[in-house]
């Protein structure tokens, strides 16, 4: 008989819930949950194709060891003690810091690796720690560090009750939301609108986002800093400020308000490509609406200038009185706080080779190409992967391929044979996602409602497969044996869950009891001023002008020339789409299927000066590499800026992923320069690489 089974989705962040109907192991469907409160019944294609997921004939389902240039199944107490051993040896000959880590991005969708991860990586004790938050998001993080005291207390937008929406470098009609949980968003912004209320996007691109927005303004990569200098230098400049709670719990304003007064609207306009007078008109009306909140997420965070932006932005939300109110930027409350838990830390240690700052324990994964190849104490010579792809994700990934082949050792935590893993000795493949129970720790830390909900397994755990967490214990186990340490105890994650909500904001009426019992999930109320009650930094109070901060101010100054195209350059920008998440969506043929979306993007204006025309195969040059790919003409993109979706290249040889490889793409990130970074943090800048387009 068929059964229907309730649990979201966490392919992306937008969580939203599910209704799938199984009979025995077999799927029948899978259709948007409308009982669930948070997603309202909203699907995506990207949840329809967890069937092709769990089917795919090429996920890798036991451990796989490299013999020559084939793959061979071998047994989990195998796998665990060859890894241990090889580890071991290599740390005990070159030191602790010779084996490196990289964690992808699925990692925090599986809460598993999440709680777990370290119960094995930890016991490496090594500085050589990457992952994913160094291509994306580490500006937000190391911002709410020193602000307000914790890596994770980022304010996020209230989209349901705000009156003025002003949104830069995001795209969540194709994202689904990042750093803001938000399903089901294309409703939301047509809520906002019908309200009276106002999305006003800033982008090099009319993305879909663009085309329901009430208002786009085109602006030029990696000048995001400048419109926002400007935009707060005319809040101050005309006194449109407003008082708040979090404005009168500040230290340092003053500092601010001198450090900006330079950066007037019509200096800064020739910078960014938006008129004066438009930039201050905005101004006027973000800080005239009863309610408004500023948010900028990927392509203000993956340029030169992107923690300043990030800085920028807060600013403008606490000046008018924004931060911390209703239809504002506000820090959700989930029930599994993780706000309570370390706040993080910044720069207490460096890279060998570029003296780059660690975050949180971990470099910026733009060094970790050289620092496999630079020899000398502390040289990467194994590497440990888990859910991650970064030879399509990171920059220059040729120069990774070439990096990660000269290892001694490398395994990975995979479902697939990618075009990183495949440079693995063994590969370590979890269970897959319908195989699994689930917690959403980060993406309910994000959310725009206060909401939670456990996800319970929808298929049977085939016998011999392991789930992450189980990986993780077993490879902890395997080498503190190895090492001569007694392995700690550990329990299974949905207990640390019980316990996590037992001692949350919620804990008087949750428990993992209560959430099984409510399969569609909980609504938790609206998202309400706290952040005051939940500071941790040092003075208890906001601390408003971080001194990095102002002293990038002097940098952002002097480099302000350097930011626009000279006369016929080429910036090339990213691009998201729907049916993609990064890398890890191509092998799946219902994901995949009608027209491609791997061209390059172009302004007709940009091919006719080149001699170019829409539809022909151009090569594509920067600094770093080459790609060959189809043009196309497109009046969404503002001229001399170019776009091309990351997450394709799937042309190396030794993967198995043969959907995926049938429809290749290129890899942007051939294009993208690992020495062009924000040299705040090390995150990588994706957005505003300059390039050339000729005809193949």
């Amino acid at each position: 008989m068929p059964v229907t089974h309730f649990r979201a989705c966490h392919l992306c962040e937008a969580i939203c819930g599910l209704a799938i109907e199984t009979e025995g192991d077999r799927i029948l469907s899978i259709k948007g949950d409308a009982q669930d409160p948070f997603s309202r019944g909203h699907i995506c294609p990207k949840a329809i194709a967890l069937q092709d997921i769990q089917n795919d004939p090429q996920r890798l389902r036991m451990p796989v060891k490299k013999v020559g240039d084939a793959w061979e199944q071998i047994g989990w107490e195998e796998a665990f003690d060859l890894i241990a051993e090889r580890l071991a040896g290599i740390q005990a000959e070159h030191g602790r810091n010779s084996v490196g880590v990289y964690m992808g991005n699925p990692n925090v969708h599986n809460y598993g690796s999440m709680t777990h991860g370290n119960y094995f990586l930890g016991q490496l004790r090594t500085r050589q720690r990457y992952s994913a938050t160094s291509v994306d998001q580490l500006p937000h993080h190391l911002i709410s560090l020193w602000m307000y005291g914790h890596m994770l207390a980022i304010p996020i937008p209230d989209i349901d009750h705000t009156d003025f929406f002003l949104m830069l470098g995001a795209n969540p009609m194709a994202s689904n939301g990042s750093i803001m949980t938000v399903p089901d968003v294309g409703k939301r912004i047509k809520a906002l609108k019908a309200r009276g209320g106002k999305l006003v996007v800033v982008d090099p691109r009319r993305s879909e986002t663009a085309e329901q927005a009430s208002e786009h303004l085109f602006i030029q990569p990696g000048t995001d800093a400048a419109l926002l200098l400007a935009l707060l230098n005319t809040l101050f400049e005309e006194g449109l400020g407003k008082t708040s709670p979090a404005l009168q719990a500040t230290v340092g304003m003053e500092e601010v308000k001198a450090a900006v007064a330079a950066f007037t609207a019509e200096a800064m306009a020739e910078h960014c490509g938006i008129d004066a007078r438009q930039i201050r008109q905005l101004a006027r009306d973000f800080a005239a609406a009863q309610s408004a909140v500023c948010y900028g997420r990927m392509g203000v965070s993956v340029q030169r200038y992107g923690t300043l932006c990030q800085w920028l932005i807060q600013i403008i939300n606490l000046v008018t009185g924004n931060l911390d109110q209703p239809g504002g930027a506000l820090c959700t409350e989930p029930a599994f706080d993780v706000v309570s838990g370390k706040p993080g830390h910044f720069d207490q240690w460096r890279s060998r080779v570029s003296n780059l700052p660690e975050f949180n324990g971990e470099l910026p994964v733009a060094a970790l190409a050289e620092e496999i190849f630079t020899p000398g104490e502390g040289q990467i010579r194994a590497l440990v992967t888990s859910a991650g792809n970064p030879v399509l994700s990171t920059p220059n990934g040729r120069q990774l391929d070439r990096a990660l082949d000269s290892l001694e050792f490398m395994v990975s935590v995979d479902l697939y044979i990618n075009e990183t893993t495949r440079h693995a000795d063994i590969i370590l493949p979890p269970t897959s996602s319908l195989e699994h129970d689930h917690y959403d720790i980060t993406f309910n830390t994000f959310a725009v409602r206060n909401v939670t909900r456990i996800n319970q397994p929808i298929l049977s755990k085939p016998e011999g497969a392991l789930h992450d967490w189980e990986i993780f214990v077993g490879l902890g186990r395997a080498f503190a044996r190895v090492t001569g340490q007694e392995a700690r105890a550990t329990m299974p994650p949905a207990q640390m869950i019980d316990a996590g909500l037992r001692s949350g904001p919620y804990g008087d009426r949750l428990s993992l009891e209560v959430l099984e019992q409510n399969p569609h999930g909980i609504d938790l109320g609206p998202l309400k001023p706290n952040l005051l009650s939940r500071l941790r930094t040092d003075s208890g109070q906001i601390e408003c002008a971080p001194q990095t901060m102002l002293e990038d101010l002097q940098r952002f100054a002097t480099d302000i020339d350097q930011l626009r195209p000279r006369e016929g350059e080429l910036r090339l920008i990213g691009r998201r789409h729907v049916r993609s998440n990064n890398s890890w969506m191509h092998n799946y043929q219902r994901l995949v299927k009608g027209k491609p979306r791997d061209q390059l993007l172009m302004h007709p204006d940009d091919l006719a000066r080149r001699g170019l025309a829409d539809g022909q195969q151009v090569v594509v040059r920067s600094r770093v590499g080459e790609v060959t790919v189809m043009v196309n003409a497109s009046d969404e993109m503002l001229a001399g800026v170019v776009s091309l979706p990351h997450g394709w290249g799937h042309n190396r040889p030794g993967t198995s992923q043969d959907t995926a490889t049938k429809h290749a793409g290129v890899s942007a990130n051939d294009l993208t320069d690992e020495c062009y970074l924000d040299p705040v943090t090390g995150n990588a800048a994706l957005n505003g690489v300059t390039v050339e387009v000729v005809a193949a």
